[in-house]
């Protein structure tokens, strides 16, 4: 991550009047003919690379050994979907509903939905990097956590599901194949250890979920959170697009939530303005 301290202003710009390096990028270059990404010519990316080598590359850099290659697209592919059992879900089809002309502006509300509460793995991976920055030894660093996360946010990141209160399917799989792979690192251990220290105090099992899965893979792949809680998104967005398309061809236009369906009115009863004197 960039050091704040390096970042650059517009106040500088404005005041040397040196524009030279205002749009830079150290992503790809494109010139007549050529294009060039991260420094590999786009035909060879094409050529040789899957989608998940191709978006590795894009976000890291560098080219992904063979483990990183098969964790990242483990992750890529783990966004399976679960019914309406996410807020996302609801915003995509909600937007389709009423826009039906395109999938793209409720591919944009379901991804705008896809935030710390609806399961988003960037919290997650940022509590472990801080848990393990603290450099304490084990115990210490999971009372900690709850510590501060119950202070910070009221729950602990990347545990627990409204569903699923034994075990997460999705990041049961998760965590099995990352640990066959070698991906299950000091990161998921450190997960590992909060799940059997909030059972402990708790008294009842909270268990992983899908976002802590993810956030702990990611993190010990050494991602940005930034780019974590995106790849979260962009995970699930297959499994949106499907909604959508569902939506759209087969669903119910302009959909409402009536009472029969759950909508309650809590306000006060029927009643009326009272009568004003008009002015003369």
């Amino acid at each position: 991550m960039p050091d704040p301290k390096t970042r650059r202003s517009i106040g500088q710009y404005v005041a040397s009047g040196d524009w030279s390096d205002y749009w830079t990028t150290r992503i790809s270059r494109a010139q007549e003919g050529r294009i060039h990404v991260r420094g590999y010519p786009v035909e060879e990316i094409l050529e040789r690379l899957s989608y998940a080598e191709s978006a590795f590359l894009l976000l890291k850099g560098e080219l992904p050994d063979a483990r990183e290659a098969a964790l990242f697209d483990l992750v890529m592919r783990s966004g399976m979907d679960q019914q309406f059992i996410s807020s996302a879900v609801g915003a995509a089809r909600f937007t389709a509903s009423a826009f039906p002309d395109s999938p793209v502006p409720a591919l944009a509300s379901g991804m705008l939905a896809s935030g710390s509460v609806t399961g988003s793995p960037q919290e997650p991976a940022e509590m472990l990097i801080e848990a393990l920055g603290w450099g304490l030894p084990e115990p210490e660093s999971c009372a900690r956590v709850l510590e501060v996360w119950t202070e910070r946010r009221g729950r602990i990141p990347g545990l627990g599901h409204p569903m699923h209160k034994e075990a997460e399917p999705r990041a049961v799989a998760v965590r099995r194949l990352a640990i066959e792979r070698d991906g299950w690192r000091e990161h998921g251990r450190m997960l590992d250890a909060i799940e059997a220290h909030l059972k402990q105090t708790k008294g009842r099992t909270i268990p992983i979920n899908l976002a802590g899965a993810l956030g702990a893979v990611l993190a010990d792949l050494r991602f940005d959170p930034l780019i974590i809680g995106g790849l979260g998104a962009l995970s699930y967005g297959m499994a949106l697009l499907a909604h959508i398309t569902e939506e759209i061809r087969e669903g119910v236009p302009l959909r409402i939530i009536p009472d029969a369906l759950g909508a309650h009115y809590a306000g006060p009863e029927e009643r009326h303005i009272p009568e004003r004197k008009t002015s003369p």
